[in-house]
C-alpha cells in the first residue's frame, strides 16, 4: 500500500509540473500520452494529500497558485530528473526505437522536414515521429520536444545545437509579370512595381527585405500591395501564372519547386543574401538518445542535400535568366 500511495503521489506531482508550465490539463495530457481527465485527477489527489490548492482553477484559465508557485520548480526538476531515468535506460538499446518528438516553423516542416520523414523512417522503423509545425517558437524543456529546428539568430537557451545550414533569401516574380512590367536590376527600382510581403503572426511587424550591397546589407520595408502572414502564401501569390501579383522576397527553398516548373524566376538576384543559420536544438538530456543521435545526424546530412539543390537550382535559374 505505502508504494502505491508513493507512485499516486509521483505520478501526480510529474502531472502537476507539466500542467503548471503549460496552464492547461489537456496540453499536459497530450505531452504525457494520458487523458485530461487522469492529469486532473492526479492533481486533486496530490492535492487533497499536501492539504493546499495547487491551481486556481476557471472555466477557461489554469493559473498556479502562490503555494503552487513555490512548489513547482522542484516538480519541474522531478520530472526533469524521470525523463533523465527513461532515457538513460533507452540509450542502453543498440537500435533506435520509441517516440521522436520533433517541433518546427511551417516552412520549414511542411517544405522540408515532413517529406524526408518516410526515408527517415526507412532506415529506422522502430522510431516513430511526432511533429509539431507552428510559426510560436515552443519551449522545449516544458513541452517534451525532443529536437527543435528553427530559422534564425538563437538566444543562449541552455540546449545543445547544431548548426544545418544557411537560408538564402532572394526576391522572385512570375515570368508573365516580369515581361508586363520590366525587370528591376536594382533594389531602388521596386519603386512602382507591386509587391507582395509578409507579416509575421508572432509579432504582427512586416518582413523587411534584406540585399547585399558591396559590403553592406541594407533592409527595405516594401510599400506592398498584398500582405498575408504565412510564408506559402506569399509565393503563391508572386508565382500566378496568367500575370503574376508582384514581386515577394522569399527563402530558396520555398521557391525551389515553383523555379523548377518555370513559374518564378529570380529577381535581383545579385543583392540576395545568405542569413538567419538553420540550426537543430536539444534538450542536453536527450543527447544519449539513440533516436535523438541518428535524427540529428540524418537530419544534418539531408539538410545539407536539400538547401545546396535548393540553392543552385536558383543560382542557375539567375544566370539564364
Amino acid at each position: 500500500m505505502k508504494e502505491q500511495i508513493a507512485l499516486e503521489r509521483l505520478t501526480g506531482l510529474i502531472a502537476f509540473a507539466r500542467a503548471g508550465s503549460l496552464g492547461s490539463f489537456t496540453a499536459a495530457a497530450r505531452t504525457l500520452s494520458i487523458s485530461p481527465s487522469a492529469v486532473s485527477k492526479s492533481v486533486q489527489r496530490l492535492e487533497r494529500h499536501l492539504g493546499i490548492s495547487l491551481f486556481t482553477r476557471t472555466t477557461r484559465t489554469l493559473t498556479l497558485t502562490t503555494e503552487g508557485r513555490d512548489l513547482h520548480e522542484r516538480a519541474l526538476k522531478l520530472l526533469r530528473d524521470a525523463e533523465e531515468i527513461e532515457l538513460a535506460a533507452k540509450s542502453s538499446r543498440a537500435e533506435p526505437s520509441g517516440s521522436l518528438r520533433i517541433a518546427t516553423s511551417l516552412p520549414l516542416g511542411v517544405h522540408v522536414i515532413a517529406p524526408a520523414l518516410p526515408a527517415f523512417r526507412k532506415l529506422h522503423p522502430k522510431v516513430t515521429i511526432d511533429l509539431r509545425i507552428s510559426d510560436q517558437v515552443v519551449n522545449v524543456i516544458d513541452q517534451g520536444i525532443d529536437v527543435a529546428i528553427r530559422i534564425g539568430e538563437v538566444a543562449d537557451t541552455g540546449l545543445k545545437s547544431r548548426r544545418l545550414g544557411p537560408c538564402h533569401l532572394c526576391a522572385y516574380a512570375a515570368p508573365a509579370y516580369l515581361a508586363a512590367r520590366g525587370t528591376p536590376v536594382h533594389p531602388d527600382e521596386l519603386a512602382g512595381h507591386d509587391m507582395v510581403n509578409l507579416r509575421y503572426q508572432s509579432s504582427g511587424q512586416a518582413f523587411h527585405w534584406p540585399f547585399q550591397i558591396g559590403e553592406r546589407t541594407i533592409e527595405v520595408v516594401p510599400t506592398a500591395s498584398i500582405v498575408v502572414d504565412v510564408s506559402d502564401a506569399v509565393v503563391a501569390v508572386v508565382a500566378v501564372m496568367a500575370a503574376g501579383g508582384g514581386i515577394g522576397v522569399t527563402a530558396t527553398f520555398l521557391a525551389a519547386p515553383y523555379l523548377a516548373r518555370g513559374e518564378l524566376v529570380p529577381v535581383l538576384a545579385d543583392f540576395a543574401v545568405e542569413r538567419n543559420n538553420i540550426t537543430a536544438l536539444w534538450p542536453v538530456n536527450r543527447g544519449a538518445n539513440p533516436a535523438v543521435r541518428v535524427f540529428l545526424d540524418w537530419l544534418q546530412t539531408n539538410f545539407e542535400s536539400r538547401m545546396a539543390i535548393a540553392s543552385s537550382l536558383g543560382l542557375s535559374a539567375a544566370a539564364s535568366s
